[in-house]
């Protein structure tokens, strides 16, 4: 299985391809055997015909968001705005240890991934 360092809600910045400098939030985080996808809200719109089912769904042309390969995003620095890449951090405070995501350009803390008290 693929390991990934971005999440579900985090801010990101298309880097390649048509829609390239679009930001959004990530709504869904799709792994497969060999890439891993993400879908970001607004963003890589497609659209997909719908057969009408009665009392199931109404038919026709719906817009919906497609997925973008992992690689073609980057994560929004919280400080500066920038597309960063993401890093981890162990952290020792007192008796409680953390291990915390980390922007690579300004080092500032994005979230907790894990706490333990020793």
């Amino acid at each position: 299985m693929v390991k990934t360092k971005l999440k579900t809600g985090d801010n990101v910045i298309v880097i390649t391809g048509k829609e390239k400098g679009k930001t959004g939030k990530i709504k869904k985080v799709l792994r497969r055997p060999n890439r891993v996808m993400v879908i970001v809200e607004g963003i890589n719109i497609g659209k997909k015909h719908l057969k009408h089912i009665e009392n199931v769904q109404e038919g026709g042309i719906v817009e919906i968001e497609r997925p973008i390969d992992i690689s073609n995003v980057a994560l929004i620095d919280p400080k500066t705005g920038q597309p960063t890449r993401v890093g981890y951090k162990i952290i020792e405070e007192g008796n409680v240890i953390k291990k915390v995501r980390v922007a690579k350009k300004s080092g500032e803390i994005i979230d907790t991934v894990w706490e333990k008290t020793k």
